[in-house]
């Protein structure tokens, strides 16, 4: 299989319209190419993918079997500005560029996004394809259920949460001899045998016998009873819609469940270990042991418990296998796009998929680009592409972007605060150079970040049609004084790819001008406070105040030898500081770590930050109120 890329026959022109019509209505103006097309430009045959309706189709792993030799393209995320809640626009960014390299610069290119989760489409700040006419099409199908990944994971996630409780219930009521009859129960002939998922426990003990009924009592205990910790018990259920009652929740009320109550809660569904996992694995027997290596509590001795022992890694496993492939998708102008995996930045790892960019990278070749996107600032988003998603896939970027807007700067500057669903202060319409010199601190220090990991970076202003020449004029020179690569202003919205051309051309020399190594913010090797004190240092903290809470877990963690693992910090996404009103470039604030948890399946852990929730909330006026469906033509309306 040629890694060539052929995609003048996909490309599509735009006539744009002014002013901007709705993201929704330019979605449903373009007649999506049949993805067999999409992926015929890709050179990936009918064997390569399977579909899903016309416009969607899951590429299999097995295409990097055939094309292992092939070298990579250009490796570029792109990350922003500590956002305004509105958003300034890295989806749109990503595509926008993408379509500029792949439509106008004769690129070979492959977008990479994260699956959008329902929470914010139906909450606040909406769907995740990009905007006006730079997206990706059908965007309802992309921002709604795509091919599923998200609702397997669900199911996934809440199989393995009913498995705990479960486990509790019937340890509570049974003696260990009736535990292990139930457990490995007699066949016909009246001969016991492990099922072939409890030799993972059985090695974990050190125990080799192959035959339930020659287990010593002891033996047998120790099998059979997990002895799960309720307290310690940190798995909990999620869906993928924001619901603020489902925060804290207390399960166990029914009679038949004999007093067994708990309190527990739900996360959003993008939060699950599950999603990261799919996130940070490199293929199928790669996810299958991550997944049975997830711990989800301790027993009362203090051993971690993991789905494995429970028995339910496997059956997990069968419910990913589909999810594992990513789904190719196209731009309004006929480029390819891989769509794979959702975690929050905020609460989770940001990122989309390894395998997906490992495909692309090697579908585009030598000279051919990948752009993926990083959930929300370089602090968070862009942090974690560098220290977790580019640690485990071994890939290295060439160039890091960061979308800035106008907007947002004057927010970092002093600027009236910006609320979702209101209408925007005079400030942010008309020009204000003094608020725009004084926010672009926040871009600067990203700026500085960014390169201190070996990488070009490229500041990409996404132009609003309120941005005057003086304010857009002093974000480029603040951005080449700060150290940016170069700084390119952006019109991607209103026209397209062609709105991105300069900002094509300004990523591919800073591309080809890579001279440096990718440098990680800390070793692994530290401990656990060492790393987390070395990222609130990126962020401009003079030091970090840790919980009792947050001690005991840690102590715990580096007890059961998973202080070895990457950091993954869960904190608010619109400031540096731990407090989203302190805006600008602040320092010398102390960091609280409110809580310490680990994912030992995707392999990071992560500190809670101040009072950051897992599970979003719905405004007063949720994005739903807009949401309907034309029953005429059957197409959606209202999507953002």
């Amino acid at each position: 299989m040629s890694s060539s890329l052929s995609s003048s026959k996909t490309i599509r022109r735009l006539e744009v319209q002014s002013p901007v019509p709705a993201d929704i209505d330019i979605a449903n103006s373009v007649e999506p190419l049949h993805v067999s097309e999409i992926a015929q430009s890709l050179n990936l045959s009918s064997t390569h993918y399977d579909l899903y309706g016309k416009y969607k189709a899951k590429v299999l792993l097995s295409v990097l079997d055939e094309i292992e030799g092939v070298g990579d393209g250009y490796y570029v995320v792109v990350g922003g500005i500590t956002p305004t809640p509105l958003g300034e626009g890295k989806s749109t960014t990503t595509v926008g560029l993408c379509q500029a390299l792949g439509a106008f610069l004769d690129k070979k290119v492959v977008t990479c996004l994260r699956q959008p989760s329902q929470g914010p489409t139906f909450g606040i700040k909406g769907g995740a394809a990009g905007g006006g006419y730079s997206q990706v099409i059908p965007m309802d199908e992309f921002n709604l259920h795509l091919t599923g990944d998200i609702h397997a994971i669900t199911a996934a996630n809440n199989l393995l949460a009913a498995a705990i409780d479960t486990r509790v219930f019937h340890e509570s009521t049974q003696s260990d001899k009736a535990l292990l009859n139930r457990l490995c129960p007699p066949n016909k002939q009246g001969k016991r045998s492990f099922a072939d998922i409890m030799f993972r426990r059985l090695k974990k003990l050190n125990i080799s016998k192959d035959n339930p009924d020659d287990l010593s009592p002891e033996e047998v205990k120790r099998f059979a009873r997990l002895d799960i910790d309720p307290e310690s018990i940190t798995w909990r259920r999620v869906m993928d819609v924001n619901d603020r009652f489902l925060r804290k929740i207390t399960i166990g009320q029914g009679p038949d469940e004999k007093g067994m109550v708990r309190e527990t809660g739900f996360d959003i569904s993008v939060a699950s270990e599950i999603m990261a996992v799919l996130a940070l694995m490199t293929s199928l027997a790669d996810m299958r042991e991550r997944l049975g290596k997830m711990v989800i509590g301790n027993s009362k001795a203090g051993e971690p418990i993991t789905a494995d022992d429970l028995g339910v890694g496997g059956a997990l496993t069968v419910l990913m296998k589909d999810a594992i492939n990513p789904t190719l998708m196209q731009t309004l102008e006929g480029t390819p796009v891989l769509v794979h995996a959702g975690p929050f930045a905020n609460i989770a790892h940001g990122n989309s998929s390894i395998v997906a960019d490992k495909i692309a990278l090697k579908l585009v070749g030598p000279g051919g680009f990948v752009v993926t996107e990083a959930g929300f600032g370089a602090d968070i988003g862009t942090e974690k592409f560098m220290n977790i998603k580019c640690r485990y896939s071994g890939l290295t970027p060439q160039c890091a972007i960061i979308v800035a807007t106008v907007r947002a700067l004057k927010m970092h500057g002093g600027g009236p605060e910006v609320v979702a669903g209101k209408p925007l202060d005079h400030a942010y319409l008309t020009e204000n150079m003094a608020l725009v010199e004084v926010g672009c601190v926040n871009l600067a220090k990203h700026i500085s970040n960014t390169r201190a990991y070996g990488v070009n970076v490229v500041v990409a202003v996404n132009m609003f049609s309120t941005d005057s020449e003086a304010e857009l004029k002093a974000v480029r020179n603040a951005s080449l004084a700060a150290g940016a690569f170069d700084a390119v202003i952006c019109t991607h919205h209103a026209h397209g790819g062609k709105g991105a051309i300069d900002l094509g051309i300004a990523v591919q020399k800073a591309c080809e001008n890579m001279t440096e190594t990718l440098k990680f913010l800390y070793p692994l090797e530290c401990s656990i406070k060492e790393k987390i004190e070395a990222i609130a240092n990126s962020y401009g903290a003079s030091g970090v105040e840790y919980s009792e809470q947050a001690e005991k877990q840690i102590e715990m963690y580096s007890k059961q030898g998973f202080s070895s693992l990457p950091i993954c910090m869960a904190k608010t996404q619109y400031s540096f500081s731990h407090i989203p009103s302190q805006k600008g470039a602040p320092v010398g604030f102390v960091l609280p770590i409110r809580d310490v948890r680990a994912s030992i399946g995707a392999g990071f852990i992560y500190p809670l930050v101040g009072t950051m929730s897992t599970m979003p909330g719905l405004p007063t006026r949720p994005c739903f109120f807009e949401i309907d469906v034309d029953t005429a033509t059957r197409k959606v309306r209202g999507l953002s």
